[in-house]
């Protein structure tokens, strides 16, 4: 088993019409073990950036910390909040410095830039960058949840499909991967609002 499987973990995040989607589960496990059953993975950096940490649960913390430490100290310079582009080429540079001794964390960030254009991204443990204009996915459900978003996923839709189908897609992608469940996490993010939404699983 690969330390990344370790504790499991189910990360998604999705595009809509001027907004954007992140979802995961809520399980911590230690391989089969389940610990807890409301395990956080999703951080709001600030009301227009998320960020999502899939993998050790014990780096997904360390590193938390340290973004958001790196972030007060961007607003304290920069007196504003940092664009999407910005904080993934910052969380991307974090993990890059410790290559030889990565952080065992792959992020999803999602986030609103200029005119309410939604950006996502993910990366691999040392920083390496994907970009998409639809849905990306991390974790130990990733191959269903690849599956599952490319079936339900459409562009351009309102917040309350979005939520929906981010909903159904996690769910359903859950129930076939035996390392993370327990229902899930949603936030929905719009210009003016921010929605979060507890998912019951098959078990509670």
């Amino acid at each position: 088993m690969s330390i990344f499987e370790y504790n499991g973990s189910a990360v998604v995040a999705m595009v809509g019409k001027n907004c954007f989607a992140i979802a995961s589960d809520r399980r911590l496990g230690v391989q089969l073990q389940t610990i807890a059953t409301d395990f956080q993975r999703i951080s709001k950096i600030h009301d227009r950036v998320f960020i999502a940490l899939s993998g050790l649960a014990t780096d997904v913390q360390t590193l938390y910390q340290r973004l958001v430490f790196r972030h007060k100290l961007y607003q304290l310079r920069e007196e504003r909040d940092m664009k999407p582009e910005t904080f993934a080429s910052l969380v991307s540079a974090i993990l890059y410095e410790k290559r030889f001794g990565p952080y065992l964390c792959q992020p999803v960030i999602a986030g609103l830039g200029e005119d309410d254009k939604p950006f996502i991204c993910t990366m691999d443990s040392i920083g390496a960058k994907e970009l998409a204009k639809d849905f990306v996915v991390s974790g130990t459900a990733s191959e269903s949840l690849y599956g599952a978003c490319e079936a339900m996923y459409k562009p351009d839709m309102e917040a309350e499909e979005l939520f929906e189908t981010i909903s159904q897609a996690l769910l359903s992608s859950v129930d076939r991967d035996c390392l993370s469940g327990w229902g899930g996490h949603v936030y929905v993010v719009t210009p003016t609002e921010i929605k979060e939404r507890i998912l019951k699983g098959r078990m509670d």
